[in-house]
């Protein structure tokens, strides 16, 4: 079956994911609503496992953009409200109870950012604050082991240091209208196009640089309008030592590699002359070991960045992307390093005129950022589109509702394989999934489709190049309410030659894009009639 990519690849993570959120004290940022508009009371849930004794909670929160503080019912700074009980469940699982909580913080005016920290206790016991055990860095943490083969037995939990301070904004912010008509091209820019009169610089090992620039992009942008998407995704195109420039070594530069600065600007501009956006691929979770201020950090214990990574006693030494050495995690709990990060963003939207972000591994930096980060975008461009790749459970996606304008559906990207590349569900079942999955959701919380991309293996190669099912796939994915999102080559019947099943890593989905003669133009057909169908709806 399919290669999963994140914290849910395999049972064993599942259902610590299911213990985790069933014991100790565990917020998650379960709220109602779950995006506040102004004056709207918003009530706060907590779960308390059996294991952990709790006869009081209170929840203590700020208006002003401080930290929150307090003690057993009685707020340091802000302001307190206390959390009854209101029902428990036994869970079998855990096979114990777990008590559920909840309480109230009032309504507030609009453009309000708001903080708060819970905490539970029992008369003459010791005090403890939600989320403990530190949900989002355990499991990360577990799936760094899982992922080179090791045992989750002895996984030692992770305790945020003071508990955890989670935020909401009180707005009336809307998701642009354009994001949600939008058909959307997944563009691999190493793979893409070198450029005109230019020839890749090799395509044998996909772990080097094939030579596919920005200035390739804009040069088929005649090609791109021609089939009738009107939004481009690029890969991370900021300087980075590999080629898929997902360790960021300069937030501020695009890669000289790729064409620079000048061929960034040239794109966008040519790229709005026809009516198409682009999407940057921003990284925000961490960075490359080659970034001057890790260097200085790992180097020097009195450097001013030091606190803006995370050093501990894991393999690596410092926390990372699943431990992986060369992608150290930035700790945006540092104000100086959420404030430089939302500057970068702010950046690009205001001096290149981007249109948005595709946010790679948003839940790595867990949903509290966000919140200041997308005001922050809008406040330069109102119109941006804002959207994560978070590979949770839907119950866990659901907490970016109000802090992002939406997510990649991985959940429905995984149906639609299974229903058209591997047989395991009917399209009675699919269309069932889809019902109930799109009613969980808001209706202003867009969710792009997808059918394949640059971390899985392509739909042609699992469905064995059968172009048919391929059409009945993408038929279905543009019906769906969510923006279709159309990754390069999948239009022209670009496959690959070897699974990620098989042990050949990432790299297979993201062979050299097909041009001329190579492209199947009965497949490019199709799916320019497709595109032209869903905007007649």
């Amino acid at each position: 079956m399919d290669f999963i990519f994140g914290t849910l690849t395999t049972n064993e993570l599942r259902l610590l994911h299911h213990s985790l959120l069933r014991q100790g004290l565990q917020h998650a940022h379960t709220m109602t609503p779950l995006d506040p508009l102004p004056d709207q009371p918003v009530t706060l849930t907590v779960r308390a496992g059996q294991k952990l004794p709790v006869q009081d909670m209170a929840a203590y929160y700020t208006t002003d953009g401080s930290s929150p503080s307090g003690s057993r019912g009685v707020a340091t700074n802000g302001q307190a409200v206390s959390l009854r009980c209101i029902d428990q469940e036994w869970d079998i699982p855990a096979w114990g109870y777990v008590a559920h909580w909840a309480g109230d913080i009032p309504g507030q005016p609009d453009n309000t950012t708001v903080r708060y920290r819970i905490s539970a206790w029992t008369e003459g016991g010791d005090e403890y604050c939600a989320d403990w055990p530190d949900f989002a860095a355990t499991v990360e943490r577990a799936a760094a082991l899982s992922s080179r083969g090791k045992s989750l037995a002895d996984l030692p939990f992770v305790v945020a240091p003071g508990g955890n301070v989670f935020t909401y904004h009180v707005d009336r912010f809307t998701t642009p209208l354009w994001a949600k008509n939008a058909v959307i091209y997944h563009i691999f820019v190493d793979r893409f196009y070198p450029g005109d009169g230019k020839k890749w610089q090799q395509t044998r090992d996909l772990h080097k640089f094939f030579g596919g620039t920005l200035w390739g992009v804009r040069d088929k942008l005649a090609y791109i309008a021609d089939l009738g998407v009107d939004c481009l995704w690029l890969s991370p195109t900021w300087v980075s030592p590999t080629y898929h420039g997902y360790d960021i070594a300069d937030y501020y530069k695009t890669a000289p590699r790729l064409g620079g600065d000048e061929a960034m600007r040239a794109l966008i501009e040519a790229a709005h002359a026809r009516g198409i956006r682009v999407i940057l691929d921003l990284v925000c979770n961490h960075c490359s070991n080659k970034h001057p201020y890790f260097e200085e950090a790992l180097n020097n214990l009195h450097s001013r960045y030091r606190d803006w990574f995370t050093f501990d006693d894991s393999e690596v030494g410092y926390r990372s992307f699943f431990g992986v050495k060369n992608m150290p995690k930035i700790n945006l709990e540092n104000p100086e390093a959420a404030a430089w990060m939302i500057d970068i963003a702010q950046f690009w939207l205001r001096e290149f005129d981007a249109d948005g972000y595709r946010l790679d591994y948003a839940n790595g930096v867990g949903s509290n950022f966000w919140s200041g980060f997308r005001v922050a975008c809008r406040q330069v461009k109102p119109d941006c589109f804002i959207f994560g790749e978070i590979i949770e459970a839907p119950s866990a996606q659901r907490a970016y509702v109000g802090r992002l304008d939406g997510l990649l559906d991985f959940h429905l990207e995984d149906a639609l394989r299974k229903t058209y590349a591997w047989g395991a569900m009917t399209e009675a079942e699919f269309e069932q999934f889809a019902r109930l999955h799109y009613a969980y959701f808001p209706p202003d919380f867009l969710m792009p489709t997808f059918l394949d991309n640059h971390d899985m293996d392509r739909f042609l190669f699992i469905a064995k190049n059968d172009k048919a099912a391929l059409r009945r796939a993408a038929t279905a994915q543009f019906r769906l309410p969510g923006p279709p999102i159309l990754y390069y080559g999948t239009e022209v019947g670009l496959s690959q030659q070897a699974g990620k099943s098989e042990g050949r890593g990432l790299e297979e989905s993201r062979l050299p894009m097909l041009w001329g003669e190579e492209q199947d133009a009965d497949l490019l057909h199709f799916y320019r009639e497709l595109i032209q169908a869903r905007r007649r709806r």
